[in-house]
């Protein structure tokens, strides 16, 4: 069976489709999936052992200068690409406008989130069969419940399996381990403060272990510079390409993470872990792994889904977000040595 899977981004929705293959693959044997993903993920897509094809696409980009799109060839080489095959099945895991307009260029049957279940409900006006999943769920629960209804197999009971080949058995925090504390993320409120941060690195460093700490921008790195200034363990990684930053965390041995990317990739490398939600819901898009756990704020207005606070009261005075006054850095590693236990 080929099929053509729509799902472009972000990197935690990527991640978020990984058990949803692994399911499919395990339900139809003989699975070959074609993947249309953003550019940047094109490598992460690749490591799934149901993935045939990656075509990598660049609509964010595209959309900005439609005309230089055009003119170099990369529109219609994308656009040739995807149409060069005629599958079983597309299906638009992502139930937006933009993916539907790529999922209409894919020759095949159509399947999708009908209009209640989508997003962007128009995106369900492009399909040939809307299916019902219904909101409210943990993001990989949905689209593993996409699969099976759009390919027919029986929906598993099993936990998630990303797909992501692990051969270091992680070390428990008894011994010396490899540690990975993914500290940037995108809004003010999803930020951990940095004393926390800064307070789990010593904790981690006093114990002999390694924290190593990636970062994606110039700001993140010099908190991170900050975070590893004076402890001889801690280790601010080099510029990595998420290809080279997976290799990594396939060999190390636990993580704590803000809402990130970062943390679902972790958690899908098998890597036992903490991500610490304050602002955001867990219950929809937590850190799902064998050995990964979120950690959500106990505040009364948690979670608010807001990038910026609007708090006002005396709760978590001299905290930002005050939010994260309710997960002090001794909760968040007494937790990671349960799980790496």
């Amino acid at each position: 069976m080929r099929v053509l899977l729509i799902k472009t981004s972000s990197m935690g929705d990527v991640i978020h489709t990984l058990p949803a293959l692994t399911d499919a693959l395990a339900a139809i044997p003989d699975l070959q999936v074609d993947w249309v993903v953003e550019e940047g993920f094109a490598d992460l897509a690749r490591r799934h052992p149901a993935v045939q094809q990656v075509f990598p696409c660049a609509l964010r980009r595209w959309r900005k200068h439609p005309i230089r799109a055009r003119r170099s060839g990369e529109w219609s080489g994308f656009k040739a690409a995807v149409q060069a095959t005629t599958y079983d099945a597309v299906i638009d895991a992502q139930g937006l406008i933009k993916s539907a307009f790529v999922t209409r260029l894919g020759k095949g049957p159509k399947f999708g989130l009908d209009k209640a279940s989508a997003r962007e409900g128009l995106s369900a006006r492009f399909l040939d069969h809307p299916l019902a999943v219904p909101r409210g769920q943990h993001a990989i629960d949905r689209v593993r419940q996409l699969f099976a209804l759009a390919l027919k197999y029986p929906l598993p009971e099993s936990a998630p399996d990303y797909g992501l080949p692990r051969s270091h058995v992680p070390s428990p925090l008894s011994q010396p381990a490899r540690l990975v504390f993914c500290h940037g993320t995108t809004w003010p409120t999803k930020h951990y403060p940095e004393a926390f941060w800064r307070s789990l690195v010593e904790q981690a460093c006093g114990e002999g272990h390694t924290v190593y700490l990636p970062w994606g921008n110039e700001p993140e790195r010099e908190r991170a510079r900050r975070l590893a200034k004076g402890l001889e363990g801690a280790q601010v990684l080099p510029q990595m390409g998420l290809d080279e930053l997976t290799d990594k965390l396939l060999e190390w041995d636990a993580f704590i993470a803000v809402d990130t990317g970062l943390a679902h990739l972790a958690a899908a490398a098998g890597l036992p872990g903490v991500a610490l939600y304050g602002p955001t819901d867990p219950r929809l898009t937590g850190v799902l792994g064998a050995r990964a756990h979120s950690l959500a704020a106990d505040f009364p207005c948690a979670p608010c889904v807001q990038e910026k606070c609007t708090y006002r009261g005396e709760l978590g005075k001299g905290v930002e977000p005050p939010c994260f006054s309710t997960l002090k850095p001794k909760q968040v590693w007494s937790e990671l040595r349960r799980l790496t236990a």
